[in-house]
């Protein structure tokens, strides 16, 4: 059976009465994360008014500046200017931030600005902990994992120079030359370090994030970052368990070889945590960790339950664009890394809520 050919008119009207909220599916998966964002920006409302002036001229609404920042971190758009061309013609980017139809979207600069203005570590730390409550139904709280990750600052090895005294040349030419974090420092992020993940890697201007994981469904409880050095992933270990220890009832941890170290060890036990760190029998003077641990059946499944940790840094990481953060110091980097941290478990909620809902 043959059709007739249809009529390539070109459009020509001007108004539609179709609204975005129509437009987008009932089904699409950013309709739940927008109603649970939406509850979370409403709980938040008191404490934006403390951040802006009662008179002046109105900036961005902190609420569109959040809800745009997530969909930088959930679609992987590398720069704000990308970002600002997606909401001018993409539908479903202006429903999701709030913005009208016909609604002129914001210059890049002027983003950015009124952005890092609103978005630093208390207002992303405030974020991140309104989503983890609602999300503590699904979250265990007896069983964690903790983990770093390395985080490239925006710098390049030229810029690293010697701290005291003219620069080295024009700075391409570092071969045979002794640079340390003692001597050298960056001359576009002072808060970047020279530091190296392994023996077998370069050394890389960057910086730490850590990410303290809950066993039972992988999400995240909390996360920061710091400057990078050799003791930072088990100081900012340390500092998160401390933050939600519970010294009344009996709790794990798992770690990689690097946290076993006496010290970290006697600390985590401490603090009411019983470390399931994985052995490193190579390290001088044996492992921290035991018979009285390892012979336990909680061991082996804290063991296998850890390398989830390596999910989180799948997507924070080259989704969410953190592979490279494009942000110089750290207050700026730790306020982006603990938001990406809230927004890998927007992802994850609706999906928990609807296998809730769904009768068994």
């Amino acid at each position: 059976m043959t059709s007739m050919r249809g009529d390539d008119r070109q459009p020509t009207s001007m108004f539609s009465y179709v609204s975005a909220e129509d437009r987008v599916p009932a089904d699409h998966p950013l309709r739940p994360i927008r109603v649970l964002v939406d509850e979370i920006l409403r709980d938040m409302s008191r404490d934006f008014d403390g951040l802006y002036a009662r008179v002046g001229r109105p900036s961005i609404p902190p609420e569109r500046l959040l809800r745009a920042q997530l969909l930088q971190l959930f679609y992987s758009i590398r720069s704000e200017r990308l970002l600002m061309e997606q909401l001018d013609y993409n539908i479903l980017f202006r429903w999701f931030v709030g913005l009208e139809m016909d609604e002129p979207i914001w210059v890049p600069t002027v983003f950015t600005k009124n952005r890092d203005r609103l978005l630093n570590q208390e207002v992303a730390r405030q974020f991140l902990q309104r989503v983890v409550d609602r999300a503590s139904a699904w979250m265990s709280d007896e069983h964690f994992t903790v983990d770093g990750t390395l985080i490239e600052a925006w710098a390049s090895q030229k810029s690293f120079q010697p701290k005291a005294g003219p620069p080295e040349g024009d700075g391409r030419n570092f071969h045979g030359q002794t640079r340390t974090n003692d001597t050298h420092a960056s001359k576009t992020d002072p808060d970047a370090r020279l530091y190296r993940k392994s023996f077998q890697s370069e050394a890389r201007l960057a910086y730490l994030g850590h990410v303290l994981m809950e066993n039972r469904h992988g999400l995240i409880v909390d996360g920061m970052a710091t400057t990078a050095d050799g003791h930072a992933e088990r100081d900012a270990a340390l500092l998160m368990l401390q933050k939600h220890a519970r010294p009344s009832r009996p709790r794990t941890l798992g770690a990689d070889k690097l946290f076993d170290t006496r010290d970290f060890v006697d600390v985590t036990r401490q603090l009411g945590y019983t470390p399931h760190v994985s052995q490193n029998v190579k390290r001088t003077g044996g492992s921290a960790i035991d018979r009285r641990t390892t012979r336990h059946a909680g061991y082996s499944i804290s063991q296998a339950c850890r390398p989830r940790i390596e999910r989180v840094f799948g997507w924070l990481k080259p989704l969410a664009g953190l592979r490279k953060v494009k942000l110089r110091g750290l207050d700026k980097v730790d306020s982006l890394f603990v938001f990406a941290c809230a927004a890998f478990n927007l992802r994850r909620l609706p999906r928990l809520l609807a296998m809730a809902a769904t009768p068994a």
